[in-house]
């Protein structure tokens, strides 16, 4: 017989992962972390079902990568959140998983200590204290599906979930989408079509039989009842935005044409603010000003925002990155943040209520 090798040939190791259900024991789900993320999906849910006036607002760091400075950001947000809940909710930007074009930092879960160590056991573990510390605090959390093993570690502690430009087209992440507990907003492709994002929602929204894991963390075959709050997530592309009112009815027409939910959602970062993160506000007075005009579609928005403005690059010494301080997308600092979301919800305040009827 044969001696030659056919398998595992670019394989250097295999180390065994904690199950999803022994990290559920370590770190448990409380009670008053289970209230938070099911009255977040209840509220988000209502928005969308339009059984709530308000409109919800993802916002926070592009990636988490200091979970001290992601406490303060949410210690800040929960008292903003509070000042604003009658008309704009708040929602914490929680990512761990960065896809890369290339090669890069893929986020806090694959490389928790940002040197190429790749503790993935350690990073699961830091997020989902994470996760549990947020929605203790009472702030629901967003976070992207990337890996489709992720979510049987963390999915129960999220509120809404993206899927991004880059795996909006791939079977896999429909699949999955059609079984994530949370809502979940599909981006338009890279090169700003919504035909992606559309076959997406159409896919998400029916029952699906996958190869997934289990609790165990055994192999299982997964089957899915679909998931009915898919909607489409506008962030521009091929150079140009998409988010001003053209862009925002043709997008209705699309949708409406499709026979898929005309829900829409509206990322200010990316192509719609040409990657410069200082015209994020521009992005919010727009929407803002397209709802006090009468648009009736936009019921959510992205905002990447930090503690302070900017991002910077993971130096080799890490002690000398900067706190508070993005190191992937840039972001708009906290004062600005401040103040756009207030800007926000005091010109919507007396329009939401009766945008419904």
């Amino acid at each position: 017989m044969t001696q030659i090798q056919v398998e595992d040939l670019n394989i250097a190791a295999q180390t065994p992962l904690i199950t999803p259900r022994e990290l559920k024991a370590k770190l448990p789900l409380t009670d008053k972390a289970c209230d938070t993320v099911a009255k977040g999906r209840e509220v988000v849910r209502n928005i969308l079902d339009r059984k709530d006036h308000r409109i919800f607002l993802v916002i926070g760091p592009c990636s988490i990568h200091d979970v001290k400075a992601a406490h303060e950001y949410a210690e800040r947000l929960k008292v903003l959140a509070e000042e604003v809940s009658d008309t704009i909710v708040l929602v914490l930007r929680v990512y761990f998983e960065k896809p890369r074009t290339t090669v890069g930092w893929k986020g806090l879960i694959n490389d928790p200590y940002m040197n190429d160590s790749f503790k993935i056991e350690d990073g699961l573990h830091i997020a989902r204290r994470l996760l549990l510390d947020m929605a203790e605090l009472g702030l629901p959390t967003a976070t992207e599906a990337l890996d489709p093993i992720t979510p049987q570690y963390m999915q129960d502690l999220i509120t809404w979930s993206a899927i991004g430009a880059r795996t909006t087209e791939s079977q896999t992440h429909r699949e999955m989408s059609s079984g994530l507990s949370s809502p979940v907003g599909f981006k338009n492709g890279t090169d700003g079509g919504l035909e992606v994002a559309i076959n997406a929602m159409l896919s998400v929204r029916s029952p699906h039989r996958f190869l997934g894991i289990d609790s165990d963390g055994k192999v299982a075959i997964t089957e899915t009842r679909g998931n009915q709050y898919g909607h489409v997530v506008l962030r521009g592309g091929g150079g140009k935005p998409n988010y001003d009112s053209v862009s925002v009815a043709i997008a209705e027409k699309e949708l409406t044409k499709a026979g898929v939910s005309t829900n829409i959602m509206v990322d200010a970062s990316h192509a719609n603010s040409n990657k410069d993160p200082a015209l994020q506000t521009l992005v919010m007075e727009n929407v803002t000003n397209q709802i006090l005009e009468g648009n009736k579609s936009i019921v959510g928005m992205m905002v990447e925002s930090h503690l302070k403005f900017g991002n910077q690059k993971i130096p080799a010494d890490l002690e000398k990155l900067e706190y508070g301080v993005s190191v992937t997308d840039g972001c708009i600092g906290w004062d600005v943040t401040e103040q756009s979301i207030r800007d926000m919800a005091a010109k919507l305040r007396d329009v939401l209520p009766s945008r419904n009827n």
